[in-house]
């Protein structure tokens, strides 16, 4: 058996005993049993990193199966079954802003947000890791098997174009006498994938187009994460901000998207192609476009939403979920994500480092009354006001953080018995505290079954009593 929580109240643990009717009472969550296989595992050890310098690259394909065990084989509680959406889907899209549904964490949207980040997976899952293999930094498995391969079998989806990034550093001549992975510049970081099953397309109430991007893997895309500074995005007459600014974006996140090689078109020119192409195709029918991605790839997927609702008149609802993402613009272009209708859903771990970078917050949107933004510790908000002041003019480091938070802790887990930064970034912890979490003061769901037990244990014992 396995238990499904239902948040309620706040987790609080009342020891108060009718002896009367022989009932003990609680306030914490309602339980619904359902029944599903799985294993006695309920615990595990997450070893600590070994290439510091590999810390914002995902764990290897061959080790994924040893680490965090986000599964229903393994977690404490199982998933939600499939929610029939029907003509809910743009609601949880963020039509709303997930208005009521985040804290505490609807079970549908989990089961979305859950959804999403196995296509993530599988981008991680499809790529070569491996330097010395002639086909580096390429996807291991063809459009047509890339799903069901990297263990994403009958989603419903099929693979309709594979994406590339190219890094915008020039190289040095010495490069050549270098290990060929150094210079790797273009590589396979996503795919687009459109749902083609009737059925889930029925489920759905739409049909969806995702568009999936792993974190950094190449020496060149580390290269580029640490190009940190702000700059302007490369459009024709930007909208100003409210403030009179115009959108800025950071450098390293930009050149990826951007550059390209003689070899090979940009990630925003495929982005493009595809886009025009299936808005031709599906455009007269019910249609929404999810952009999900991990660490590089969150900032990525946030880009390129910015990008299509600025090159597409006729985009459908753009929805991004990113998990991990480091920080990508200033507070324009947060104003111009908004007025474009562009929803982003962030998956935020308090304990992981890379999700506080770069550059410093002045403005965290302080009117939104988010609570799960609110708990966030914003470091530039704790500066000085000359040297906010001096940041802001300067323009190169006053970044803003985008759309609604999902605030997660790797310490509300009592299953994450190794907390360190490189295991605190991982997609797997992601995925696992999403399954787990319930609200923001019943953080995770085996916390409900801890205070079921304890009553449990009183009753006992004062029915032993009273014998």
């Amino acid at each position: 058996m396995s238990l499904s929580v239902k948040p309620v109240q706040p987790c609080t643990i009342s020891t108060t005993v009718h002896t009367s009717s022989k009932q003990v009472t609680f306030r914490c969550c309602t339980i619904t049993v359902q029944p599903i296989k799985r294993s006695n595992t309920t615990s595990f050890e997450i070893k600590a990193p070994k290439n510091w310098e590999r810390l914002l690259d995902p764990i290897h394909h061959h080790d994924l199966q040893n680490q965090i065990p986000y599964s229903p084989a393994t977690e404490t509680t199982t998933m939600t079954r499939p929610f029939r959406l029907g003509k809910r889907w743009m609601e949880y899209q963020g039509i709303r802003n997930w208005d009521g549904l985040l804290d505490p964490l609807d079970d549908n949207l989990r089961g979305e947000i859950l959804r999403y980040g196995d296509f993530v997976q599988a981008a991680y899952q499809s790529y070569d890791f491996e330097p010395s293999s002639p086909t580096y930094a390429t996807c291991r498995f063809t459009k047509s098997t890339l799903l069901d391969r990297s263990g994403q079998p009958e989603t419903g989806y099929r693979v309709t174009k594979n994406l590339r990034a190219t890094s915008g550093i020039k190289l040095p001549r010495w490069i050549d006498r270098a290990p060929s992975w150094m210079a790797t510049q273009s590589s396979w970081i996503g795919y687009v994938a459109v749902c083609q099953d009737k059925e889930e397309i029925s489920r759905l109430g739409r049909r969806d187009v995702v568009i999936a991007f792993r974190g950094t893997a190449t020496c060149l895309e580390w290269l580029e994460n640490l190009r940190a500074t702000l700059t302007h995005l490369p459009t024709d007459g930007p909208e100003p901000g409210l403030d009179g600014s115009t959108p800025m974006v950071e450098s390293g996140f930009l050149s990826l998207y951007t550059s390209r090689s003689a070899t090979s078109q940009s990630l925003q020119e495929m982005i493009h192609e595809e886009i025009k192409r299936l808005l031709q195709t599906y455009g007269d029918e019910p249609l929404s476009l999810t952009i999900t991605g991990h660490s590089l790839g969150a900032a990525l997927a946030t880009l390129t939403a910015y990008d299509i609702k600025t090159s597409f008149k006729r985009a459908p609802l753009v929805t991004v979920i990113s998990f991990g993402g480091p920080r990508v613009g200033n507070r324009s272009f947060r104003q111009k994500l908004e007025r474009q209708g562009t929803k982003v859903l962030r998956i935020v771990n308090s304990d992981d480092l890379i999700t506080k970078v770069p550059g410093f917050v002045i403005d965290n949107n302080e009117d939104d009354d988010d609570v799960s933004k609110k708990r966030d510790v914003q470091v530039g908000s704790s500066l000085p006001s000359w040297v906010q002041k001096r940041m802001e003019d300067t323009q190169l480091w006053a970044y803003a953080e985008v759309g609604r938070e999902l605030r997660l802790s790797s310490r509300d887990s009592p299953y994450l018995k190794s907390i360190n930064v490189a295991t605190c970034h991982e997609l797997k912890t992601y995925l696992h505290l999403v399954n787990g979490f319930v609200s923001s003061t019943c953080p995770f769901r085996a916390t409900a079954k801890r205070v079921l037990d304890h009553n449990h244990r009183e009753k006992v014992k004062i029915l032993k009593r009273e014998k």
